[in-house]
């Protein structure tokens, strides 16, 4: 059996001063692959394309692979460059001589210039290339804004089951199985989807209450005769589309009704608890106090807001002027993307001391630029390889970085954005964050895998940003319906 696999993907924040180019997508995160090199390269990876190879060749199929193009989250993908992209996925899914099935990589909450449904119009063009007899597999995030036309393109549709995402691979290699049954069992996968009015919070990590028990009741679900598989969307909530929204999708075999009624009985589950997925988000200033007083350390502040992995541009100076202010000893910021200022820190060298004005370069939403007299206490190219869980094995850089130092507090400068999934890139930074009291992280919640197993204390902060509710209050227009909690239903 020939398996064709493709990986367009991209997060796309509508509100976000963070353009998408030609750069977002060759020379940023795993850059843009084509033909051999994408199995090269992601083979034995945590990562979706590595979870399709080991599951074809588990079941003895071919994998064929065409593009991997993946942007750091950033603003909707230009109109052309969209088109490019997808136009070299079909022609090289065309080359292909024969093809059984298609595993798909993509997103769930890709939006690019005129086109809302990114995914949507992904998986038409390739149902459109293919036939309507040949099946359609994709893994999507868990932060997905499911639409119809994605349910109707694809024959079956996995989405992550964790949060912080590690299980890629996992999910990858369920694609796979599920393939092989369409394949070898004459299995008949019937896909229903029930979308809900409502925005989830920041309750949605997988490995605490009350996340985890409405993970247990998709798996107790999916443990039902008739049930192929199932999953929970929690939304990408920066998109102003109107699909923006959680959702849920169920699929059984050859069992429409059935998997109807599955997907709504677990959309009123979700429903009547939608008061528990929310959680109030202060700043760093107003928790401090608190965090000082429970006196478990590290104490890590993650600030959701300034997220790169949202889109943002990790330039946000909130949390740094508390640092500052509060004269916080053995504390560090991970990261501050900040080319200009790593830029100065390269000039002067290891062990220079040198006056910085430190982010909040890329637009007035992210805050004023911080003055500071600091030593340069490392520098490095950026490269490093994921220790795991996450993207497990996988080469990436941060582009040309500094480790600087001022009053004990460590703050890590580079130049490209991505958000803080674990100690790697700091180690290679002479920064050893488990030996910090206070560490300050850019990153909503996948820097858990990396980071949850020492810390004292975690609370979720907002600062200041492009994404902050303050910067987007009265900001959607295109949603087609009201969500609960932004609007009282």
């Amino acid at each position: 059996m020939r398996i064709a696999t493709g990986s367009i993907c991209h997060e796309s924040s509508t509100f976000t001063t963070v353009e998408t180019n030609w750069d977002s997508y060759r020379n940023q995160r795993f850059g843009y692959r084509t033909g051999q090199e994408v199995l090269d390269f992601f083979r034995g990876a945590n990562h979706a394309v590595g979870g399709f190879l080991a599951g074809c060749e588990a079941h003895g199929f071919e994998l064929v692979p065409t593009i991997f193009a993946n942007a750091q989250p950033s603003g909707p993908t230009p109109r052309a460059i969209f088109d490019e992209i997808l136009d070299d996925l079909l022609t090289r899914m065309g080359q292909i001589d024969r093809i059984d099935g298609v595993l798909m990589d993509l997103h769930g909450a890709m939006v690019a210039e005129g086109i809302d449904d990114a995914e949507g119009h992904i998986l038409a063009a390739v149902r459109q290339l293919v036939g309507p007899d040949i099946p359609i597999i994709t893994q999507l995030d868990i932060h997905s804004n499911m639409s119809p036309q994605m349910v109707e393109m694809a024959d079956v549709i996995i989405g992550h089951e964790t949060y912080p995402e590690i299980d890629q691979e996992e999910r990858a290699k369920e694609c796979a199985d599920v393939m092989r049954r369409i394949l070898q069992e004459d299995l008949k996968p019937t896909l229903a989807l029930h979308q809900l009015p409502m925005l989830w919070g920041m309750n949605q990590v997988t490995a605490h209450p009350p996340m985890r028990q409405a993970i247990e009741y998709l798996h107790e679900i999916e443990s039902r005769p008739g049930v192929v598989c199932g999953s929970i969307a929690t939304a990408y909530p920066l998109a102003d589309i109107p699909y923006m929204g959680a959702s849920v999708y169920i699929a059984t075999d050859d069992d429409q009704a059935l998997a109807q009624s599955l997907a709504d009985e677990l959309a009123a589950w979700i429903w009547e608890r939608r008061a528990d997925w929310q959680t109030p988000l202060i700043s760093t200033a107003d928790i401090l106090p608190e965090a000082e007083s429970a006196g478990q350390y590290p104490i890590i502040f993650a600030d959701r807001d300034d997220n790169t992995g949202g889109g943002s541009p990790g330039d946000s100076t909130g949390m740094l002027k508390i640092f500052l202010a509060q004269g916080l000893q053995d504390a560090c910021i991970l990261y501050i993307v900040d080319p200009e200022s790593v830029a100065q820190c390269h000039a002067a060298g290891v062990g220079a001391e040198l006056e910085l004005a430190v982010g909040a370069k890329s637009t007035p939403l992210q805050g004023t630029p911080v003055k500071m007299h600091a030593r340069v206490a490392a520098l490095s190219d950026g490269h490093f390889t994921y220790e795991g869980p996450r993207n497990r094995g996988l080469d990436s850089t941060m582009g040309p970085s500094a480790h600087i130092v001022q009053d004990g507090i460590h703050v890590l400068l580079v130049s490209r954005r991505e958000q803080p999934f674990g100690l790697a890139f700091s180690l290679t930074m002479d920064l050893d964050p488990r030996t910090m009291r206070y560490i300050g992280i850019k990153s909503a919640a996948h820097f858990r895998a990396g980071f949850e197993h020492f810390a004292g204390n975690i609370y979720v902060v907002s600062e200041p940003s492009v994404h902050s509710a303050a910067t987007l209050e009265g900001q959607f227009k295109n949603l087609g319906r009201k969500l609960y909690p932004e609007y009282d239903l």
